[in-house]
């Protein structure tokens, strides 16, 4: 069957997509052209790909054709290998010898070998390897497409492995509806998230951390180091297989009960995708796969990633386009994740990757270093992504402010859901390390809070897991340093660990009810988890010690870490009670420099700070529509493990001064913070 050729948009649709991204940013009128240029390019670059004969989302499953698999009673396994002289299959089941009935045979002039076996061949469970020819040289090579890769406990070495239970996993739940409220994400790491110095597994954490991410009111959940990669230490940023799970979590289908369990509580499953960069291994990874250095990335020095001693991928290539555009769907379709945080997309757009670079002005953003390739890849990738499931969630983890990277397709952006607001975790680590708290500027605060862009949709935190990795400090750690070690019983009083407790509570609420449309979390840190991460390493003797979450210290209820697990708890109630954060227009109300009082409104609610760390606000009025407002949240409650100075019945009615001004007449204690919400209107 033929199918008709679909041409690219016209010029008037073109247009009319670029006059609405000047509309949204006017002050991006200089850039008609470039911007013209990179929606026109994403457009070429898609009909390249298709030649205008398929869908895109059906371009993207070369998963589905690539790799092992079995079919109509047979094996059969292809690759892409242009360089390649010729290819084998050993393993298991060839006594890992190179025997003739396991030779690939090229089958098309782009390079694509392909072998057919017999069911009896090869069997569930076979370990095995690509043995690849070139001109001038061999090498054993993990295939670029499996879906299952293991390491050998006594050698250390990674091999695939045939996949084809007998019982194919059962999903049992439905992919969560599309939200219109606000995205409470709680960043999370399998292998880290249980008590024990070891490494955690799919199953564990299922049975024993989803039910308490659950109970702590988040609704999404953002799991980091899924792909497979050979160093635990990297966080699962140097991924070697991209369609593999990691094995030393578990199986694939202990992942895919994860994910349905997920599911079944309401979670929006999101996975932290790695298409920045690959890891430089050769044998388990993709570089020098048939010999040459630029089969998946560039050649020469634009290849290697300075900073992350990785490789960079040519977002130019189709071939390279076909493997990651299939990656994502592979992932949507195989373990029903829905959708991705897209993980260095700063280091993705630009050839410098951002390197030493302050993002001052506009200019930066339409500049010879701009990638325009990887601009258009994340386009295709948000299109195929948001064609395979209404509800899809992507975000872009970009430090630059790229203008347009959280602009739907249509309206001539990269298409991403949401972006991070990584200043503010930037800002509040800044702030807490270089200045006391009783100089913190309350004007500067706001700005850093609220300063991102109208027609993006944001997701703002106080920190992830990057302020928690060794070298760098927690928050709660700078708050109350080493005291967090001695002085956290509820039988101790000590004032360093009330401050730090004060001040975590009130930055984790400024940073939720200043932000654009979502929240993120990373594991632990919502009950003040108190020591950093750092992976089994040689530089800590292999110890697993920092590799963990100690979820005893929250449920213990003589330490004060249980204190700060309940206020966030209520806090991220309060936030899916309320629609907060969700866009909703913020008015600043006040901002008092001297007495570290800052006040806004947002939706029906009144958000009052007291910064100050030792002066209380008697009878302070606060500017607010007529009305009576009743106290939803404070910071100081007994349960939070605060002073209880409120009286949480009392209805607050605002007054009026000479000129038929209203205020709320407030009393604010010192390091603590009110949401007060209107429960009556305007008296008449």
């Amino acid at each position: 069957m033929t199918h008709e050729r679909i041409p690219p948009p016209d010029a008037g649709v073109i247009e009319a997509m670029v006059r609405r991204r000047l509309a949204a940013d006017p002050l991006l009128t200089p850039y008609r052209k470039p911007i013209r240029r990179r929606i026109e390019k994403a457009f070429e670059t898609e009909y390249r790909l298709t030649s205008g004969r398929t869908d895109l989302t059906e371009f993207a499953s070369g998963h589905e054709y690539f790799g092992m698999h079995f079919r109509d009673g047979r094996w059969c396994f292809r690759e892409w290998a242009p360089n390649a002289v010729s290819i084998h299959l050993k393993g298991t089941f060839s006594d890992w010898q190179i025997k003739p009935q396991f030779a690939l045979e090229r089958i098309s002039d782009e390079g694509v070998w392909e072998v057919e076996l017999p069911e009896r061949a090869i069997a569930h469970g076979d370990l095995y390897r690509l043995d690849i020819a070139w001109k001038g040289g061999r090498g054993e090579r993990i295939p670029a497409w499996t879906r299952r890769v293991i390491q050998a406990p006594d050698t250390g070495s990674f091999n695939a492995q045939v996949w084809r239970p007998e019982s194919p996993y059962h999903w049992r739940h439905p992919r969560p509806a599309h939200r219109s409220g606000p995205l409470l994400v709680y960043e999370t790491h399998i292998g880290m998230a249980q008590d024990a110095e070891t490494v955690g597994s799919y199953d564990e954490f299922r049975e024993k951390v989803l039910p308490r991410i659950r109970d702590a009111g988040y609704n999404t959940l953002q799991i980091m180091a899924v792909a497979e990669h050979p160093y635990y230490a990297s966080f699962g940023y140097q991924v070697s297989s991209f369609f593999a799970c990691a094995s030393r979590f578990g199986t694939p289908e202990a992942l895919k009960a994860l994910v349905d369990a997920a599911h079944g509580m309401g979670f929006t499953v999101l996975m932290d995708l790695v298409h920045s960069h690959a890891v430089k291994n050769e044998v388990e990874g993709l570089s020098r796969f048939d010999g040459t250095p630029f089969l998946y990335f560039h050649d020469g020095e634009r290849g290697d990633h300075p900073a992350w001693d990785s490789r960079c991928f040519n977002y130019e290539n189709p071939h390279v386009l076909h493997f990651l555009l299939s990656n994502c769907r592979f992932w949507m379709d195989e373990y029903r994740f829905d959708g991705f945080r897209f993980d260095g997309v700063t280091s993705m757009l630009y050839t410098h990757h951002g390197l030493g670079k302050a993002f001052t002005v506009y200019d930066d953003y339409f500049s010879d270093a701009v990638d325009e390739s990887a601009l258009a890849y994340l386009t295709l990738a948000n299109r195929v992504v948001h064609s395979l499931s209404e509800s899809a969630v992507t975000i872009a983890e970009d430090v630059s402010g790229m203008p347009g990277l959280a602009v739907p397709c249509e309206d001539g952006g990269a298409g991403f859901d949401y972006r991070f607001a990584m200043g503010v975790p930037d800002y509040w680590i800044r702030l807490t390390k270089e200045t006391p708290d009783e100089f913190w500027s309350m004007g500067q605060l706001w700005h850093e809070l609220t300063n991102r862009r109208a027609d993006e949709q944001t997701i703002s935190y106080a920190e992830s897991h990057d302020q928690a990795l060794v070298g760098d400090q927690t928050l709660i750690f700078r708050l109350v340093g080493s005291r967090i070690y001695t002085h956290m019983s509820v039988m101790t009083e000590d004032i360093a660990v009330s401050r730090g407790i004060a001040l975590h509570k009130m930055i984790r609420l400024a940073t939720l009810a200043t932000a654009g449309h979502g929240y993120l979390n990373f594991m632990g840190n919502e009950f003040g988890h108190p020591e950093w991460i750092d992976f089994p390493r040689e530089g800590n003797q292999w110890s697993f010690r920092y590799a963990r979450r100690q979820w005893r210290l929250m449920d213990d209820p003589l330490l004060r870490y249980h204190h700060l697990a309940a206020f966030d708890r209520e806090m991220a109630s309060f936030a899916l009670r309320s629609g907060i954060p969700f866009g909703q227009e913020i008015f600043l109300l006040h901002l008092d420099e001297g007495g570290r009082i800052l006040a806004f409104l947002r939706g029906k609610q009144v958000f009052v700070f007291n910064f100050h760390p030792d002066h209380a606000a008697v009878d302070y009025w606060i500017p607010a529509a007529p009305g009576v407002y009743r106290v939803e949240l404070d910071t100081d409650r007994a349960a939070y493990g605060g002073l209880e100075r409120q009286d949480p019945e009392l209805a607050h009615h605002t007054l009026t001064d000479r000129i038929h001004r209203h205020f709320l007449s407030l009393y604010l204690p010192p390091r603590t913070a009110l949401v007060l919400t209107a429960v009556e209107g305007r008296d008449e």
